[in-house]
């Protein structure tokens, strides 16, 4: 049988970069930064590549939404395994308005038009730490959902998904069509290697545009302020449990 998967992957400011907010708080800065592949999507991929590998996957389309640079983010899902790229180009001045809603709306359009079993993304961009697309994509198309997934199973027409939860394990199983959230135990994702990334420019990246899809990309949100969080302030050393408590008396944290 067929399966194919499509995986969701968001450019993003790179993990080590130490983020900025802009002088006038309406945003983090992003000009001139490094950015790169979600690093939950990446674990997102490499699953569905190492499906592909086990035979259980048939064909593995990446999937971006943004500007023009989420190319790059693409090109990269190819060289790690990808088939082929869809990316939905949006300017930039749009890009930073996009919200999950738009993201689930126009993957809603692609799984209508080029049928997909399954949906994998990461449980959550590193930006805005929505963890809201997956949720949102698998309410508009009744599809059985397994967020942060920490194991991937393939059995016949479904999946089962291992869950880490508070106290303990908890495994679900997923009737196929799904959408599956990766978390960050499920896999340790490949580098692409020099080879693949020069095969990866031949690999198909397809470009379309919201009006193309014919979604609303106005937003639901406004960004009120960004702002830092407050400087830790620096912490004391007391000699012993006595000199503790006589600090935490004088700080008023303990009743006299």
């Amino acid at each position: 049988a067929e399966m194919r998967v499509l995986v969701g992957v968001k450019r993003v400011v790179d993990y080590a970069v130490k983020v900025r907010v802009k002088p006038d708080k309406t945003g983090v800065i992003t000009e001139g930064v490094q950015h790169s592949m979600n690093p939950f999507d990446e674990i997102a991929l490499e699953e569905a590549v190492k499906l592909k590998e086990k035979k259980a996957v048939t064909e593995v389309v990446a999937f971006s939404m943004g500007g023009p640079k989420c190319q790059e983010v693409l090109r990269t899902a190819l060289a790690k395994g990808a088939d082929k790229a869809i990316h939905i180009e949006i300017p930039d001045a749009d890009a930073s308005q996009l919200e999950p809603l738009h993201v689930a709306r126009a993957m809603r359009k692609i799984i209508e038009s080029d049928k997909f079993d399954a949906v994998f993304l990461g449980k959550q961009a590193i930006d805005d730490d929505a963890n809201q697309t997956g949720s949102l994509l698998a309410g508009m198309m009744d599809w059985p959902q397994a967020l942060y997934a920490s194991k991937v199973e393939p059995d016949g027409k479904s999946l089962k998904v291992t869950r880490e939860i508070d106290g303990g394990l908890d495994t679900i199983k997923v009737t196929l069509p799904a959408v599956l959230s990766a978390d960050l135990r499920l896999n340790e994702p490949r580098y692409a290697t020099l080879p693949n990334i020069m095969k990866a420019k031949k690999k198909p990246l397809e470009k379309k545009s919201a009006k193309d899809l014919g979604i609303d990309l106005a937003p639901q949100t406004k960004m009120v302020e960004v702002s830092e969080p407050p400087v830790r302030q620096a912490g004391g050393f007391v000699d012993d449990v006595p000199a503790l408590i006589a600090k935490l008396k004088e700080k008023g944290f303990i009743k006299a």
